[in-house]
Parts: structure tokens; C-alpha cells; sequence
């Protein structure tokens, strides 16, 4: 089984399809929620709890998608997970039109649901692809959420002008188009993900042929070490990227410029996927984990620094930030697929996606607290030291240096 077979690339194909139409919808709560939610309860302190709610929601999605797809495969997993999402964010837009914050706080815990299935996919990625392969595999899916991720957010404007001809808040525009887009993209993943990539990938697991597939090369990494990994990297990036559109705002800068450097910083959550796959699955796992604790380091001391009225040197510490978190979510995911078998290993990333979102949520509640009390530098600043904390971690990942099977 290499990743060139024909049912891999047809897998591939479809899920970067749907990632592409699921990117646009994944940018509506990252651009717009934090100052949707200020505009509503008019304070700053809670422009963080959007960001916390919808992660919260993805913590729980994420609990739902991982058992179902280990159930039933990944397709009713991922097909489901964004039909929720696109209830949210339909929900989102009705709340805004109401401007009762309650219902908008309910409805951004179901929208989380598209975030969660957003990066479950990347595991589906892998599931018929070898152990030399899998971080390649998991790259092409994560790449294709980038055209979606950088036109949402520049499409703000055009989003806001729609829904303010419909009567609706302009801020609640882009959660017009996150419905559409999640709407299609479980469309796309019910109809045409076949074979299931988890299901195919068992049917394989069992034949004769892939059971004397030969011994298997020693791969560096465990589950706690890709799951420390993974959740100091969003803990950072969340935290740094919720306040950073309502920092733009109240310094003079308008929406298209928040969304501007949102647009970059989602690129670099993405675009570097391809080579940052290569590099995992080349250097080490455990290399390329290791620097995206640094890179985060560099966002937030650049962000520290950056002038208040510059918006170009914070566009570098997102585009910085979002490369950190890349890094760090395709080594650790390459970590986790290698360190767990098939017969466990849908429910197991679904849990480590649980202790993913769960970082985030608090991020982002925590977030508005700490710039409403302290400022946007000691935010910035926090956040890049706290993602040395996975450094010991590595460290012990890499003195084990686990071993997997070839199919597992």
C-alpha cells in the first residue's frame, strides 16, 4: 500500500475539496466572532469567550466525530460533524439579528463542531497512507484549507454588505458563508468519500499482504509527546490570534485590515503544509516539533514589540504564529498516527483533539481577560514562553523513540 494507489488519491481529492469549502467557514469565527461578541455585550473582557465557546463545542465534537468514526468509518463522522457546524453558524446569524448575547454564546458551541471536524480530517489523510508517507498525507489536506482560510476573511467586507441588505448585522455576515461552506462540504464527504479511507485501511490491516509487509522503520514519537505538541500549539496560537482583530480595531485600523492579517496568519496555519510534511517525514517528527515551539516563541516577542499603530509588523507575528502552529500540528498528528493502531486509532485522536480544543477554549477565554487587564504585548509575550513548555516533553519522546508497524 504507497500513497500513489488509486483509492488513496481519490481520497485525497475529495477530502481537499470539502477542506477547501470547510476553510471558508473555519475563517467566520477566527475574523469575526471576538468583535461580534463585543459589539453585542459592548466589552472587551468578553470579546474572548466566541473563541473559548466554539472551541468548547469542538472539544465535544471532537469526543462525537473520533467515536463515530471509529464506529462507522470516516465519512458519517466528518459528514456529520460539519452539518453541525453549519446549524451553528446559521445559529450565529439569527442571534445577531435578536442581539441576544445568551443564544449567541449556545450557538457558537455548536459551530464549533466545523472547527473540529475542519482538522479531523487531516487524520483521514492518513489512514491509507505508509508511516514514510503519513505527515505528506496529512499535509495535502491541511494545504487545502488555505484558499478557504484567506478568502473567508477577505471577504468580510463583501460578507458584511450582504448581510446588512438582509437586515442582518454586518459582523454576522461571514457566518453566512460558514453555513454554506460547511453545508458543502459535508455534502461533498457524503457522496463521494468511498472508499471509507478508515474502513479500507482495516480491510488492508487484515490481509496477508500487508501483515508481511516487513520490519518497520523506528519512528520517533509517542501519544503524549504529539499530544503535548498539538495542545501548547494551539493554547499559543489561539490565545495570540483571538485578540489580535480587536488590538487592529481599537488602535484605528478598520475590519478589512483585521481581516487582512487574519488572512496571512490562516496562509500560514496552512499553506506550508507540503514542505513542513516533507521535513517531518524526512528530519524527524520530533525536529520539526522543536521548532515550532521556537517559531511560536518568535510570534509573540515580535508581537510584544510591535508598534500600536503598525499593522505590517503584527501581519509578520501572525504569519509567524500561524507557521509555529503548523509545524507543530504536523509533526504531533504524524506523532499520534504512529503510536496508535488501527483497532484504537479513530477514538484516540478524537480524544487528543478533545485536550486540543480544550487548550484553546481556554486560550481564548483567558485572552480577553489578560488584555483587558494587562494589554495585547504581555498577552503576546506570555504566549510565546509558554510554548517552551513542550520542549521537555520532545525531550522524552525522543529518548523512547517508539517504534510502529508498517500498517498500524
Amino acid at each position: 500500500m504507497t500513497a500513489s494507489t488509486p483509492e488513496q488519491r481519490r481520497i485525497l481529492v475529495v477530502l481537499v475539496a470539502a477542506q477547501v469549502l470547510s476553510g471558508a467557514g473555519l475563517a467566520a469565527g477566527i475574523t469575526v466572532g471576538a468583535l461580534l461578541a463585543q459589539e453585542l455585550s459592548g466589552s472587551t473582557g468578553l470579546a474572548g469567550v466566541p473563541t473559548a465557546l466554539f472551541t468548547i463545542g469542538s472539544a465535544a465534537a471532537a469526543v462525537g466525530v473520533g467515536r463515530l468514526s471509529q464506529a462507522r468509518g470516516r465519512r458519517p463522522g466528518l459528514t456529520l460533524g460539519y452539518v453541525v457546524g453549519a446549524v451553528g453558524a446559521m445559529g450565529v446569524v439569527v442571534t445577531a439579528v435578536t442581539a441576544n448575547v445568551v443564544l449567541l454564546f449556545v450557538a457558537l458551541l455548536v459551530y464549533g463542531a466545523g472547527t473540529s471536524t475542519n482538522l479531523q480530517a487531516r487524520y483521514a489523510g492518513a489512514d491509507l497512507a505508509p508511516p514514510g508517507g503519513r505527515a505528506r498525507a496529512v499535509s495535502i489536506v491541511l494545504v487545502a484549507t488555505t484558499l478557504g482560510g484567506v478568502v473567508g476573511p477577505n471577504l468580510t467586507a463583501a460578507t458584511g454588505s450582504l448581510a446588512e441588505a438582509l437586515g442582518i448585522r454586518p459582523l454576522a455576515g461571514p457566518f453566512l458563508l460558514a453555513a454554506a461552506a460547511y453545508a458543502l462540504a459535508a455534502l461533498v464527504l457524503g457522496v463521494f468519500l468511498r472508499p471509507d479511507p478508515l474502513q479500507r485501511a482495516r480491510e488492508l490491516d487484515e490481509s496477508p499482504v500487508v501483515a508481511n509487509a516487513g520490519p518497520a522503520r523506528p519512528v520517533d514519537g509517542s501519544v503524549l509527546p504529539g499530544a503535548a505538541v498539538m495542545i501548547v500549539t494551539q493554547l499559543v496560537m489561539v490565545a495570540i490570534m483571538t485578540m489580535t482583530p480587536v488590538h487592529i480595531l481599537e488602535h484605528g485600523h478598520g475590519v478589512g485590515a483585521a481581516g487582512a492579517v487574519i488572512a496571512l496568519h490562516v496562509a500560514a496555519m496552512f499553506l506550508p503544509s507540503p514542505v513542513t510534511g516533507w521535513l517531518v517525514d524526512r528530519v524527524g517528527r520530533v525536529p520539526v516539533a522543536a521548532a515550532s515551539g521556537g517559531t511560536l516563541l518568535a510570534a509573540g516577542v515580535l508581537g510584544a514589540v510591535a508598534p500600536d499603530d503598525s499593522t505590517a509588523l503584527l501581519a509578520v507575528a501572525l504569519v509567524l504564529l500561524g507557521l509555529g502552529w503548523n509545524l507543530g500540528l504536523v509533526s504531533g498528528t504524524a506523532m499520534i498516527t504512529d503510536a496508535v493502531p488501527l483497532a484504537r486509532r479513530a477514538r484516540t485522536q478524537g480524544t487528543v483533539d478533545v485536550g486540543i480544543a480544550l487548550s484553546g477554549a481556554g486560550a481564548g477565554l483567558a485572552s480577553g481577560l489578560v488584555v483587558a487587564g494587562s494589554g495585547y504585548a504581555e498577552l503576546s509575550l506570555g504566549g510565546g514562553i509558554v510554548a517552551l513548555v513542550m520542549l521537555p516533553f520532545l525531550a522524552a519522546g525522543r529518548r523512547r523513540r517508539i517504534p510502529s508497524d508498517r500498517h498500524a
